[in-house]
């Protein structure tokens, strides 16, 4: 597995990682905990070396399951973990007080088994509080060896400066895929410029980019994907026009949807590192080999052209999650 840099800050990390959220959280019921431990192993063992997750991954059940399976690699690994929601709950708002902060990060080094959080994000940004509080606590944790980088999550142009301003960002973690590619209009410019890598989630669009989910794909009743109005089955069935070009693209370069789609963003910059999720050993194996494809110029070409003439369907989020964005 190559490495990449996030940014300037000098961490290197695989140049896939992996989103754990689905092991325990979001996408139906958890994973057996015995197969999910043999699943990350795997990871490490195929050389990804970048694991995400949040105490919001459960909460709290994700954050365990990772220290738990990554205590034997602790050294070979940078994991990445969040603050910024009220007991660790989404739905009941943002929390980014500096006490709040420290309480989050104690909580997930004993979670987490470990006596550093490589890269400690914000989760959301937090309206109520001044985003250079916010910096300045992370700043405090980064002193005292508790916190090694620090990085944002979907945030705005606004934030990401003050905060950079005050403790350098290392990485910002948004949604960016073939079919949410609003990153490009303000947030991929400004983070080349303060030299920020970039982490994007969801980069297989929440699974629709594999060619696995069709119109008629019934979700279980805890798939958040249920509530996202881009899932419809309306919006489903008027979306397959770009699963369709993706596809026929891959059967050309001999590869999958999948594979393509992580390759596209590779492509992008070299300080982007997707983080796709899976709780398949295949899927991992088939996401790993989209680092090993080198899209040329003409098929990005091809790609954009396709791209250009597509228009997705649907929100990326319901109106509550959306609510949650707060970018500023």
């Amino acid at each position: 597995m190559k490495k990449r840099q996030l940014g300037n800050s000098g961490l290197e990390v695989s140049a896939l990682g992996f989103g754990c959220m689905g092991l325990s959280y979001g996408y139906g019921p958890a994973a057996d905990k015995t197969e999910a431990i043999k699943l990350l192993h795997a990871a490490v063992e195929r050389g990804v070396t970048f694991f995400d997750t949040a105490e919001a991954y459960g909460p709290f059940e994700n954050e365990e399951l990772l220290g738990e399976a990554l205590a034997p690699y602790r050294d070979q690994v940078v994991i990445a973990t969040k603050f910024g929601f009220k007991e660790g709950k989404p739905a009941l708002g943002t929390d980014s007080r500096p006490e709040r902060i420290r309480e989050v990060t104690e909580a997930a080094l004993k979670r987490l088994r470990t006596d550093r959080i490589d890269l400690l994000y914000q989760h959301r940004v937090d309206p109520n509080i001044p985003m250079e509080d916010v910096a300045g606590t992370v700043k405090d944790l980064i002193a005292e060896g508790k916190v090694k980088y620090f990085g944002l999550s979907e945030a705005g142009v606004q934030a990401i400066r003050k905060a950079h301003a005050v403790q350098p960002v290392t990485a910002l973690q948004s949604e960016y895929s073939l079919w949410w590619r609003e990153p490009e209009e303000e947030i991929l410019p400004t983070l080349q410029e303060l030299g920020i890598g970039f982490v994007p989630f969801s980069p297989l669009g929440k699974g629709f980019l594999t060619g696995a989910i069709t119109a008629q794909t019934a979700f279980d009743k805890t798939d958040f994907r249920n509530t996202v109005p881009r899932f419809s089955e309306e919006n489903r069935k008027a979306n397959q026009g770009l699963v369709d070009k993706l596809t026929q693209l891959a059967a050309d370069k001999n590869a999958t949807p999948a594979q393509i789609a992580l390759a596209w963003l590779l492509a992008q910059a070299p300080w982007i590192v997707p983080i796709p999720g899976t709780t398949k050993l295949h899927r991992l194996e088939e996401n790993l080999g989209g680092a090993a494809i080198t899209l040329t110029e003409t098929d990005l070409g091809i790609i954009k052209k396709a791209l250009d003439e597509i228009e997705v369907h649907g929100h990326r989020y319901s109106a509550d999650a959306q609510k949650l964005l707060g970018r500023k």
